[in-house]
């Protein structure tokens, strides 16, 4: 089957509102990663990587009900409870800490969790979260050998 033109992908304007709106949101949640993260999925995946950046972090993220903490702590209950989304679980416990969550409430949300998705799914959780707290603690004892 051949394709045409209007089989392609839809172009996207990188330099739209909405667009930078997600890019400054998912920024201010992975720190230095939120670049190269968006774009090793673009890479593969351009459209994907729109989605991504456009809908949960340009449009979710951003409302005003919640704040990015708690949010955040939303997010690392929801990949608990599925149980299969541990690189993601790890991005999102790192987003916690940097949107002000404590180790301990990320902890807490994940033992929560052990109601809704088991041991198994929970415990696997908090040894996500201990490797996130130990790229922290490695992080800060570089920072400080450093200074």
């Amino acid at each position: 089957m051949a394709t045409t033109d209007t089989d392609a992908q839809p172009e996207h304007d990188e330099a739209s509102a909405e667009y930078q709106r997600g890019m400054e949101e998912i920024r201010k949640q992975l720190g230095p990663m939120a670049d190269s993260y968006i774009q090793k999925i673009k890479a593969l995946a351009p459209e994907f990587a729109w989605v991504n950046v456009t809908f949960p972090f340009g449009e979710l993220y951003t409302r005003d009900v919640l704040d990015l903490r708690t949010r955040e702590l939303c997010t690392v209950a929801a990949l608990t409870v599925q149980g299969f989304a541990l690189p993601q679980l790890k991005l999102h416990v790192d987003a916690a800490l940097r949107s002000g969550a404590s180790r301990e409430e990320v902890i807490e949300v994940i033992t929560q969790m052990i109601a809704y998705a088991g041991f198994p799914a929970a415990t696997n959780a908090l040894m996500t979260a201990q490797t996130v707290f130990q790229d922290h603690d490695a992080s800060t004892e570089a920072v400080k050998a450093a200074g």
